[in-house]
């Protein structure tokens, strides 16, 4: 072995030396020091090493000047000593993996090495006694190699401590009481330097210099010593914290640019996600055990004190270096993300006591609270939270709902400046885009399907007289949100209605709700004329709405909704403005309750709305009747049917025998062949349905047995859902109605088939409606025995007799469900969110520009001349039905057809 190389080669004995007396080793210091660093230099001997440092720091150190220790002692000594370390280390490393309790002469060299090594530690710890003990304050230039050395062994120490299991193969009992020793010498060691470091004064005048890329060489060797024993001493790692933190911030003025910021940051992130994930497991498994007062709940404590020691470090932290942390916002963002993904309500959290959430909550959670507002002005942070790229996992989505939340709670407090910030977007370069916090919001909230399906609650606030209550994610945004709306500043109210508009055209429902709530909100909070500015606004967006789209019925509900907020004298405007009684406003009527307005302007407006419909209808009767005509024909039914949904008793009977009429004269032009091709003739359908069925008492059995053969023809079609809900809900109505005798034999067998193939749906939404709609039938219906006749089979009778005594639920379990809705968000909105991802995503409600095509640049002309040429024959066959055909019908008919065969040969 090479410790035993070589044989001390002084004049003076190595043993005698270390018994000079005091006196003695002052007066030879000049001539022995020289001769045992040349000793020390050239000796090959581990053991000569040891025994001469020994002698050099317990004989010789204690008379040395400090003002030359580093020149004549620390630069020749410790690398050294340092080396020797390595050395050993390899050694031991090397011939760990050899070790057995057989093989005594590896168990004797690898316990020697290990003592040498406790012993070089030893030395090292004198060293730093030593200046700790003759200085008040030290300049680290004079000592700069004893912090490096000291750390880089101490580093190699705990790491090969926390290695040890699989260094040594299983025989780590043949040498731990060793390992601990030498563990326990690093320990004391660190602590000693610490404490001579704490010692250090630096100049804050002094821009760079030495002692500055020392103290930050220092203060990033401590960090790596932080990531190595975080496993193995949980007072110690966090003791070793504290200092680096209190280093850094006691050196602030002159290191403050050198320090690695980011790498602090993310260590210490990655620290306290540990620690909390060994709080939230603790508590688990106090829940599973369902125990309190034991081990594990004082190993929780601890560990939970640990938790808030961390966060309030980086707390500090992040106080102070803030304008340094510009690439450091994505890992604090992150690091709130994560906490709140691991902590309930969050579907991916894991069940713990409601005790102990509290305790976590209290200790823990809110300590992360001031580190937000902290970050409030910080725009690099802003960029982040709201980075247009930004793509977040399923886990993470719900927590940053929650994160924008508070900053929007917290947003109130600040300037005027730092709300622009947060609420307005801006463009910093062609690829990064930030998003305002108002549409930040409603897209996230729109990402947490999960939680809102079930859904998670969130404590509540407390209101005047009434302990908090959970409530749903929808009520905990909506409230926030409208809170923060309350106290928006007015030079952001255009961010608020481009905001609040884009949600409400969203393709998401329950986004569009929430826009509407809260922008109901804003119309009940502001004045009667900022209300009436708003409807006339969504008026006119409705009317300019193309067609049918899912933008125009989130509008529709919005307009019904505001109009319900209008004072009378604004309605009285808006009545002006919009006047019922013109075609072209109906549009707009078709969308409102007419029990919004007061009673004598509700009359006027139901009389003019239903008679400017019928005469629509009527006009439409005695024209061609084409089907290009049905969508403005469908907008006056609609407008018919919302009068009598919510006016009927404004009417008079003139009026709704009116009504009945041009709804039996219209039916009369439907057949099945037309409600199964075209979408326009399914909507009139759906439009008569509900109208004839508010009037079911006073319409002609005839028409009644028409509408009912018509239904049942076309029920075996399998038309379209929308067209067997409307459906339903007549049929649902025939249970009010006594049928004559003479037209049963047609009307009852019908009724059975409708409800019997209806029944046999395997739509849930549409067999959910139809147990609905036949229990209010059975309930109401003179005509018992019909009921039997439409329960087909025996699943079908079994299924009515379940609903009616609300049995053959599915016993679900809590973990269950929300393990279902995890999967159902996987399968039906991963999908879709990626391929609505560019178009959706943060995007304003207006369509892309449609691209120019190369070929066939007039293919929409095409496609227009032949829907009118198609819609004129669907003319002529409704008319051929009708009546006979003119003598000349059939020559112009060819001559048609003869231009049809050369135009075939054009584009063959």
């Amino acid at each position: 072995m090479s410790q035993e190389r070589g044989a001390p080669a002084s004049v003076v004995p190595l043993e005698e030396l270390s018994s000079w007396p005091e006196e003695l080793c002052r007066r030879e210091l000049p001539s022995m020091v020289p001769r045992l660093l040349s000793m020390y230099r050239h000796s090959d001997s581990w053991m000569e090493h040891i025994q001469i440092l020994k002698i050099l720091v317990e004989m010789f150190l204690p008379h040395m000047n400090h003002l030359t220790l580093e020149q004549n002692f620390f630069s020749p000594v410790l690398p050294k000593t340092v080396k020797l370390f390595d050395d050993m280390m390899y050694e031991l490393t090397s011939q760990a993996r050899g070790l057995s309790s057989q093989n005594l002469e590896i168990q004797t060299t690898l316990r020697n090495i290990l003592e040498t090594m406790v012993q070089l530690l030893g030395a090292l710890t004198g060293c730093v006694q030593h200046i700790c003990a003759t200085q008040e304050s030290i300049i680290l230039e004079n000592i700069h190699s004893l912090p490096s050395s000291v750390l880089h062994v101490i580093k190699s120490t705990f790491v090969h401590c926390k290695n040890s299991e699989s260094v040594y193969s299983g025989r780590l009992h043949l040498v731990s009481d060793l390992l601990q020793a030498l563990f326990k010498e690093a320990y004391s060691l660190q602590k000693q330097l610490m404490e001579l470091l704490d010692m250090v004064s630096m100049d804050p005048l002094v821009d760079e210099n030495v002692d500055i890329l020392n103290m930050v060489t220092v203060i990033h060797s401590l960090l790596e010593i932080c990531s190595v024993i975080s496993s193995m001493d949980h007072a110690f790692h966090a003791n070793t914290w504290k200092f680096i933190i209190k280093q850094s911030l006691k050196h602030q003025s002159v290191i403050k640019s050198q320090l690695k910021h980011k790498e602090i940051i993310t260590s210490l992130c990655e620290d306290i996600l540990l620690s909390f994930h060994s709080c939230v497991q603790l508590a688990e498994q106090m829940t599973e055990s369902d125990a309190q007062d034991n081990a594990d709940y004082r190993l929780f404590q601890k560990t939970l004190k640990l938790c808030r020691f961390f966060a309030n470090s980086l707390l500090h932290y992040t106080k102070e270096f803030l304008p340094f942390l510009s690439d450091s916002c994505c890992t604090l963002h992150q690091l709130y993300l994560q906490i709140h993904s691991k902590f309930p309500p969050s579907l991916y959290a894991v069940r713990i006591s409601k005790a102990q959430q509290e305790e976590i909550a209290g200790a823990f959670l809110l300590t992360l609270d001031p580190l937000i507002t902290q970050l409030l002005t910080f725009q690099p942070f802003v960029q982040v939270v709201l980075d247009s790229r930004l793509e977040l996992p399923c886990e993470l989505q719900f927590p940053q709902c929650l994160l924008l939340v508070v900053i929007m709670d917290k947003l109130p407090a600040q300037p005027e400046d730092v709300q622009t910030l947060w609420c307005t977007e801006s463009q910093a370069s062609e690829t990064t885009t930030r998003v305002s916090l108002l549409r930040a919001i409603f897209y996230s909230f729109e990402q947490c399907s999960g939680e809102l399906s079930l859904p998670v609650h969130l404590q509540g606030v407390r209101s005047q007289g009434q302990a908090e209550g959970a409530i749903t994610l929808y009520q905990h945004v909506c409230v926030h949100l409208c809170a923060f709306i309350a106290s928006f500043h007015p030079s952001l109210f255009p961010e608020l209605d481009a905001a609040l508009l884009n949600a409400v055209l969203s393709a998401s429902m329950i986004t569009s709700l929430l826009a509407v709530d809260a922008w109901c909100f804003v119309a009940r909070y502001g004045s009667a004329e900022l209300c009436a500015h708003h409807v006339t606004i969504v008026a006119h967006l409705i009317k300019s709405c193309p067609g049918e789209c899912y933008q125009l019925t989130n509008l529709s509900i919005l307009f019904r909704r505001l109009f319900f907020f209008m004072a009378p004298p604004q309605q009285v405007e808006f009545i002006q403005k919009f006047p019922p009684k013109e075609a072209e406003n109906l549009p707009l009527w078709q969308c409102i309750s007419f029990q919004a307005l007061p009673a004598e302007l509700r009359k006027q407006t139901a009389h003019e709305v239903s008679g400017v419909g019928t005469a629509q209808c009527k006009k439409w009767l005695r024209g061609t009747r084409t089907l290009g005509e049905l969508e403005s024909l469908n907008t006056v039914l609609s407008a018919l049917l919302a009068v009598c949904q919510s006016a009927t008793e404004a009417l008079d009977i003139g009026q709704q025998t009116a009504v009945v009429e041009v709804g039996s004269q219209l039916w009369s032009f439907l057949n099945v062949k037309l409600v199964t091709g075209q979408p326009y003739v399914q909507q009139t359908f759906n439009l008569l349905l509900p109208l004839l069925g508010f009037f079911i008492q006073t319409l002609d059995p005839q028409l009644i047995c028409q509408v009912v053969t018509l239904q049942t023809s076309l029920l075996r079609l399998e038309p379209p859902d929308h067209v067997r809900l409307a459906v339903l809900d007549f049929v649902s109505s025939l249970g009010k109605l006594f049928i004559p005798q003479a037209i049963q034999d047609k009307i009852l067998p019908n009724l059975s088939s409708i409800f019997a193939l209806l029944l046999t749906d395997r739509n849930w939404l549409l067999e959910q409606h139809t147990l609905e709609a036949f229990t209010q039938f059975a309930e109401g219906t003179n005509h018992e025995e019909i009921v039997p006749q439409c329960l087909s089979s025996e699943e079908t009778k079994n299924k009515v007799v379940s609903f009616l005594e609300k049995t053959g639920f599915v016993d679900e379990t809590a973990a269950a469900r929300v393990e279902r809705v995890k999967q159902e968000r996987g399968v039906f909105w991963e999908p879709f969110a990626k391929v609505t991802a560019e178009a959706a995503k943060w995007s304003s409600s207006q369509p892309y520009a449609k691209r120019a095509r190369r070929e066939l640049p007039l293919e929409e002309e095409y496609r227009s001349a032949l829907q009118a040429v198609a819609g004129a024959l669907e003319a002529l066959e409704l008319l051929l039905q009708k009546s006979p055909a003119p003598d000349w019908l059939l020559m112009k008919m060819e001559a048609l057809q003869g231009r049809i065969d050369t135009l075939k040969r054009h584009v063959l």
